[in-house]
């Protein structure tokens, strides 16, 4: 039986439900590997390699915001320059490798254009078996690119293809995809609020 797991008439009694679902949700995540995804975003920026996303739907969505927080919002305060580029965001691309090659390439096709070793790939698929997902993990493993896949349900073929998958235990598309925002943030916050001067911390908004 899946959330919702009943019909509601009363939408305070669904958001309380849907409450508790992401609660439980955000309560499974693995911090061994989170605490390893966050040493690996930070070695990437460190180096200056450039940190890619992709994903479909509100996934997508949850991509390209990982841009903005990711990028601007770490780069403040802390002197660094993230390199953070979402191959979710061009339609104009995205479109001619599905009409030339197969919509399966999208994001691999892209990677394998700009990407090079000592990259990383971020995944955002809360199935884990988007095909297009899948195939640039697995173009990510064969050219040197690390990878994070940040998963749900089942977890489906990223999780198990990927360096490090964060994996959001949940039943519900909406549930997982606030968690998975919500780990896009954690990350972003956590790195920039590590190389900020202390005094500064308290004192600016996240």
């Amino acid at each position: 039986m899946t959330f919702p797991f009943h019909k509601y008439d009363d939408i305070a009694a669904f958001y309380r439900d849907y409450r508790q679902q992401i609660a439980e949700a955000m309560a499974s995540v693995d911090e061994a590997a989170l605490a390893a995804a966050g040493a690996l975003i930070t070695r990437t920026v460190a180096a200056d390699g450039v940190v890619y996303s992709c994903g479909n739907g509100g996934s997508a969505a949850i991509a390209n915001h990982l841009v903005c927080d990711h990028a601007r919002g770490v780069s403040a305060d802390t002197g660094l320059r993230p390199r953070i580029h979402s191959l979710s965001c061009n339609v104009e691309i995205m479109t001619a490798i599905a009409n030339d090659v197969n919509y399966a390439e999208v994001f691999a096709h892209q990677l394998a254009l700009a990407g090079r070793p000592g990259d990383l790939l971020i995944t955002i698929s809360s199935s884990g078996d988007s095909e297009n997902v899948v195939h640039a993990i697995a173009h990510a493993k064969e050219n040197g690119i690390a990878s994070i896949a940040i998963t749900g349900f089942a977890g489906g073929r990223s999780a198990a293809l990927a360096d490090i998958n964060l994996h959001v235990r949940g039943d519900n598309y909406g549930v997982i995809e606030d968690v998975h925002q919500s780990l896009m943030h954690v990350l972003a916050q956590y790195l920039r609020q590590a190389r900020m001067d202390p005094a500064l911390v308290a004192a600016r908004k996240f």
